[in-house]
């Protein structure tokens, strides 16, 4: 038997189960990693939103990750929902220990229901591998509207000059992301799915990122793998109808 490589998620919790902590560790078995978690805030969370939000105390979060750090060789690490400086402080202290870090910048749910600051992840991004953002989570971290394929890509490497060694800002719907690294951008274009059924995709495309860093893949590779996977989720889960809102992806495969 082969000893599977340790994956960590540092994140929100989704009572719902299509986002946060419950898809980072879906993600993380279907890649077939071993997957720890450090929460970082409870949510009352279903399709349809998010009706309350319980952040877990910094030192908790401390404990957390100490106990996870303490005994497993962590391989990669994915931060998701971070809402308090003194978790985003937690983290940035231990990122010594935290390789192959991926920033997830979680601000909004798909709902729209905030959950994070954009000055918070912001203490992250010089400590990332890879930073993922959105669009409009990429607009939010810069103070500005991006929309268009140009205003991507001039966000990305303005996000890349803030420290993070590779930045993908992804286009959802669009399914269009811009890829900086070594300086330079790339186009990474995907086919589209008709889907409402995305709830949870950020989440999932980062996780599945780390996975392929924790494998040894550049990160292009990763990039471009996590990208597959996450389209893949999207054409399974597309016919589901589980709950009355955005609905989650299909992690496992069970509508292929």
């Amino acid at each position: 038997m082969v000893t599977p490589p340790v994956v960590l998620t540092i994140a929100g919790s989704d009572s719902g189960g299509g986002a946060g902590i419950q898809a980072d560790l879906k993600t993380f078995a279907a890649l077939g990693v071993f997957g720890t978690s450090v929460i970082t805030a409870i949510t009352a969370q279903n399709t349809l939103g998010v009706t309350a939000v319980h952040p877990v105390p910094a030192d908790v979060v401390a404990a957390q990750l100490d106990a996870v750090l303490g005994d497993l060789p962590v391989v990669a690490v994915k931060v998701g929902m971070i809402s308090d400086p003194a978790v985003a402080k937690v983290i940035a202290e231990r990122a010594g220990d935290l390789p192959n870090l991926v920033v997830d910048p979680v601000l909004v749910a798909t709902a729209g229901s905030r959950l994070g600051e954009a000055g918070v992840v912001g203490l992250l991004l010089p400590y990332a591998r890879v930073v993922t953002p959105n669009r409009h989570e990429a607009g939010a971290l810069l103070g500005r509207r991006v929309e268009t394929v140009d205003e991507m890509v001039s966000a990305a490497a303005e996000l890349a000059a803030l420290g993070p060694r590779a930045v993908v800002v992804t286009g959802s719907e669009l399914a269009l992301d811009v890829l900086h690294v070594d300086g330079g951008s790339t186009l990474l274009r995907g086919e589209p799915v008709a889907t409402g059924n995305n709830h949870g995709s950020g989440c999932t495309f980062s996780s599945a990122i780390a996975v392929r860093l924790a494998a040894g893949d550049a990160v292009p590779s990763a990039v471009a793998a996590a990208k597959d996977y996450v389209n893949r989720g999207l054409r399974g889960g597309a016919s589901w109808r589980l709950g009355a809102g955005p609905g989650p992806l299909d992690h496992f495969g069970w509508s292929a």
